[in-house]
């Protein structure tokens, strides 16, 4: 029926028209395809297209033409430049795409490097304390240029200004009040800028700018369409920076996606990422978005959360497989300390939380915040996210800042859909002017700075803005599905054909609801549940389905109402079905 949609207390199905899920399956797309599609907002066969060609114009990008044209003058006059980086996935990505991609455009001799700042001594962005270390680089350079930072970068473009150097912004983050005075910015949501999509993440944009830069220079004579570089040889990196930021994947991302993915199963990705997946014991030649963002991403950000991320920008820079190797388990190894400080860090937090889950005060509140003198700056976002699913709150961990002899905390905050994070804390700092020294993000995640002293404060304060915007259908944990699988559906080909299609922030991973007998269930490592389950209306011959629930330790009733994710497992050359289970719904049938 058009605009199917059946609810069950807080679980709901996805609508979607089958009108459209019949036309996109006449189109030749496979029939759960369709109806996943469908709900997920496609309207034509037309959009099912992935290609290149599809991607929108760098012309409606502000100033990105312009900008394009600059750099093809610094390239000319071969004025040296320097890349200031972020510390997570996203801005080490961006960072490897300017380096390789103004080198590849520039020729291998352009002048260029790259400096990220440390976390925890410098702080976020383009601060005047990065510029003057960028100053010190010899050569000094003429031109920096910022990727994933510097929207919010005032004083630290003057004081660039103030020593002879010149700011090129490249940025995906919101703006505040006013812009700085650089000399060019790309960044899709500055206003004015009409670029339909605005949810490039920071390594988009700058591959944005190469493709104009590209065109510019083949403008100039410098090249042909046969003879120029291939910036597309980058979108491996673009695809991981994209996916591991959580950017909404709209119609261009997945492009971006779905062709870097294309050169990772290809085998002709940067040694570094074929590395990565190598220390994560992932199969490149079956990757898949959820590789990227939970098992690639991870460990590219473990160097930015616990040492620095010039060890990640280092990994995606080389063309020697054997150092890529080298640092990828270097890596690996910071990915596993950070995971041990994370449990820790989760455990007190859970600690403290159960004494007003006890006193009832956890129903109460809209909002999580926490602070111990012993967590660890660069793990409170994890923690923070953490918090944000099991409570269905939005979140922000502080821990002590370095350098700021004690009297500073920094948090790092994660929210609801329908909340929006920095702009709740840009209230907070429009009534309490003093009370953050300075914060910045987006809508789902932001990090702020405040004195240790004022921390019930700022509880206080973001409490009430929470409660003033958060309504209890926002506060209230919803699971949204794609329905029923039909028993034929439970296969391994199925698993794989799920796998291979590019999910993500704004186009979510499937997840199915459906009754179930559970023939057998136990334990795993104390911690996960590990199920035998036969759909009902299965043939009792049929082999039972394996299933297993990550962090639940309480078993199920005899038949259950379960929201899972299928993939295929392979083990010793088999492939099986397995669900991943993610809720019960205990509101009927069970």
């Amino acid at each position: 029926m058009e605009g199917n949609h059946s609810v069950m207390g807080l679980f709901s199905q996805r609508p979607f028209s089958e009108r459209t899920a019949t036309w996109l399956q006449q189109s030749g797309l496979h029939p759960l395809l369709a109806r996943l599609y469908a709900a997920r907002g496609l309207e034509s066969p037309e959009e099912l297209s992935l290609d290149l060609k599809q991607l929108l114009s760098p012309i409606e990008l502000k100033n990105c033409i312009s900008t394009a044209s600059l750099l093809a003058d610094i390239l000319e006059r071969k004025e040296p430049m320097l890349i200031v980086a972020d510390y997570d996935c996203d801005g080490a990505t961006a960072c490897a795409v300017g380096l390789r991609g103004l080198r590849m455009l520039g020729g291998p001799e352009t002048p260029i490097h790259f400096l990220v700042p440390n976390r925890f001594t410098m702080g976020y962005g383009l601060t005047p304390e990065v510029v003057e270390l960028a100053a010190q680089q010899s050569p000094k350079p003429k031109y920096l240029i910022t990727v994933d930072n510097g929207i919010a970068s005032e004083a630290g473009v003057d004081r660039a200004r103030e020593l002879a150097m010149e700011v090129i912004v490249t940025d995906h983050h919101l703006p505040g009040d006013r812009l700085p005075k650089a000399t060019a910015i790309v960044n899709p949501n500055q206003p004015g800028c009409t670029f339909p999509s605005k949810a490039l993440a920071g390594v988009g944009v700058m591959f944005y700018l190469l493709v104009a830069l590209r065109a510019e220079l083949r403008k100039r004579g410098k090249f042909t369409n046969e003879t120029q570089p291939k910036v597309e040889n980058l979108l491996d990196l673009v695809a991981l920076g994209t996916v591991a930021d959580v950017a909404q994947l709209d119609r261009n991302n997945r492009v971006l996606v779905s062709n870097g993915l294309k050169r990772i199963r290809a085998g002709v990705s940067q040694p570094g990422i074929q590395a990565l997946f190598q220390a994560a014991v992932r199969d490149p030649r079956k990757a898949n978005t959820f590789d990227l963002g939970f098992a690639i991403g991870p460990r590219l950000n473990a160097a930015g959360r616990l040492a620095d991320m010039t060890l990640g920008i280092r990994l995606l820079l080389t063309d020697n497989a054997d150092e890529a190797m080298m640092i990828a388990q270097e890596l690996d190894r910071i990915n596993r300390e950070r995971r041990g400080i994370e449990t820790g860090m989760q455990e007190a937090a859970l600690a403290h939380l159960a004494e007003d889950q006890l006193t009832g005060t956890i129903a109460q509140r809209t909002s999580i915040c926490l602070w111990n003198p012993e967590w660890h700056q660069g793990v409170v976002g994890i923690v923070a996210s953490r918090l944000k699913e099991r409570f269905n709150r939005p979140a922000i961990v502080f821990a002590p800042a370095d350098g700021s002899t004690g009297e500073e905390l920094r948090g790092s905050g994660r929210s609801l859909t329908g909340f929006h994070l920095r702009d709740a804390l840009d209230i907070v700092s429009k009534r309490e002017p003093d009370l953050i020294l300075k914060f910045g993000g987006h809508a789902m995640a932001a990090g702020l700075t405040i004195r240790k002293s004022d921390f019930e404060k700022f509880d206080v304060c973001f409490q009430e803005v929470a409660s003033s915007l958060l309504t209890d259908e926002l506060l209230e944990r919803r699971h949204t599905h794609d329905g029923a699988l039909q028993a034929f559906e439970f296969t391994p080909e199925i698993g794989d054909l799920l796998a291979e299609e590019i999910w993500g922030q704004g186009f979510p991973q499937p997840v199915f609801y459906g009754e179930f007998e559970i023939t057998q269930q136990s334990l795993m490592k104390e911690k996960h549940l590990r199920l035998m389950l036969r759909p009902v209306g299965m043939a009792a011959d049929n082999k039972p389905l394996s299933a297993v629930w990550f962090n639940r330790t309480q078993s199920l009733p005899a038949k259950a109402k379960l929201v899972y994710r299928l993939v295929t497992d392979r083990y010793q050359g088999q492939a099986r079905v397995q669900l991943m289970i993610e809720a019960h719904d205990e509101g009927v049938g069970a």
